[in-house]
Formats: C-alpha cells, structure tokens, sequence
C-alpha cells in the first residue's frame, strides 16, 4: 500500500470515528430505579436531561432512600450508555478494519 493509499485510509478512519462520536453524543438514554419510582435521561454526553420522582418517596421524607434510587438509576443509564458505546465502535471497527484498513498497525478497536 502506498503512502497516499494510507493517508485515504487514515482519513476513512478519521470520519467514521468522528461520526460515531456524533452518533453517540446524540444518543439519550432512560434509567429506571425502584420499579421506575425515579426515572431520568441522560444523554451521550452524560448530561442529566430530566428526573422523575414518584410523589410518593417524598412523602415518606427518607432522602437517604431517595438519593440511593437517583444513583441507582442514574447508574443504570450510564450502563445503557456504555453499550451503546461498545456496540458503536464495533460498528465502526467491522467497517475499517481491526487495525483501521493501515498495514502492520495495532489493533485500536
């Protein structure tokens, strides 16, 4: 491969990535605690859009509870997050190549 056919390359992998970035920064996901007594939406930028809490916690007054179901959803966002994220890059990975279509190059996804 010659060296204007690796820079084609570089760039092809270059693109995909940076719209794979795009893709995943768009990406809102929901998370769900307590049997969806607390419920949000993150986004792929991990900025919180929304929280949803089920009038009835507040009425009880345990904000430690309260607190505990807002982690606990907002962890199950995030995960939902990082899977989409794993299966974005594979995506990406499948179309490039294992080494992003470059000769004698590491694996990078």
């Amino acid at each position: 491969m010659d060296f204007a056919e690796m820079m084609k390359q570089a760039q092809l992998v270059q693109k995909k990535l940076h719209e794979a970035q795009e893709k995943l920064q768009a990406t809102v996901v929901d998370g769900s605690a307590g049997g969806g007594l607390v419920r949000l939406e993150l986004k792929g930028t991990h900025d919180m859009l929304s929280l949803s809490i089920d009038p009835g916690l507040l009425a009880d007054g345990d904000a430690e509870v309260l607190a505990d179901l807002v982690r606990a959803a907002h962890a199950d966002a995030r995960r939902k997050l990082e899977d989409i994220n794993s299966k974005v890059m594979q995506e990406v990975g499948g179309e490039i190549g294992v080494n992003g279509g470059l000769p004698n190059m590491p694996r990078f996804i």
